[in-house]
């Protein structure tokens, strides 16, 4: 299957506009019109000019954001939340009629970016988490007042291209960001004291690791191809399965593994 996307520009591609263009970028996934980028630093620039990308610098040419958007239908707003609005109001005469603005930032509502830009212009919210970088991320998607269907299935398309997608009002935007945006530093905290843990218990560093970590993507795939009933059901039915009554699981549960127990 192919995914079809018009003329995308991605201004600031930094950590999470990088793991976009990494999805752009993948087979299967055609931008008519190509990819432009843009990022203060002409080293950064250079290291992503190839193929169907054109990347700008800021550093050597300062209007690079405003002729990135220049024809692009859909334009990703990477940069950090406190330049943002700075950064709208550069590229908003730029803009086509129609096109689509979408921003990473967090904290940055709808109604300002519409403050920002000319009356034709929709924009949507998003918040990717970071397992984008390797095509398994959840995105938060919201539609400004402006946005029709149209435009909120095309920027659903293009974060698709990098994992799931979750629409939401915006003012559930915030508190979606405190599970998905959050949750991967909570994985891997416990992934860090279920190693901890095994350490305590004698094992080495390397087999903690081969252990833990492969038990967590075991755990993720099996989870991910359950049929054990309706999805929010099937990690409390593959939990019970694991717990026996009385057994080894029920009884660990009640171990604190913030703290492991060396042997002596």
């Amino acid at each position: 299957m192919v995914t079809m996307l018009p003329t995308t520009a991605i201004l600031g591609a930094g950590s999470m506009g990088g793991a976009i263009l990494s999805g752009l970028l993948r087979p299967g996934v055609v931008v008519d019109g190509g990819i432009r980028v843009t990022n203060r630093s002409e080293a950064k620039a250079v290291a992503l000019r190839h193929g169907a990308v054109t990347s700008l610098a800021t550093e050597s040419d300062p209007r690079a954001n405003a002729s990135a958007v220049v024809g692009a239908k859909l334009v990703l707003i990477g940069v950090k939340p406190h330049m943002v609005v700075d950064l709208l109001t550069e590229i908003g005469s730029a803009l086509d009629p129609g096109a689509v603005v979408v921003s990473l930032a967090a904290g940055i509502t709808t109604e300002t970016m519409e403050a920002a830009l000319p009356p034709t212009v929709s924009v949507l919210r998003s918040m990717p988490n970071t397992p984008s970088v390797v095509g398994l991320g959840v995105t938060g998607l919201s539609a400004g007042s402006r946005s029709t269907d149209d435009d909120l299935a095309l920027a659903r398309t293009l974060f698709e291209v990098v994992g799931e997608v979750v629409v939401v009002d915006e003012d559930r935007i915030d508190a979606l960001s405190t599970i998905s945006g959050s949750g991967p530093a909570y994985v891997f905290l416990l992934i860090e004291k279920l190693q901890q843990a095994a350490i305590g218990l004698g094992f080495t560093p390397a087999q903690a690791a081969t252990m833990v970590q492969g038990t967590f993507r075991g755990a993720s795939e099996l989870l991910a191809a359950s049929d054990v009933g309706p999805a929010p059901d099937a990690p409390v039915e593959l939990r019970r399965r694991v717990t026996s009554p009385g057994g080894t699981t029920e009884r660990l549960s009640l171990i604190h593994i913030s703290e492991p127990t060396r042997r002596q």
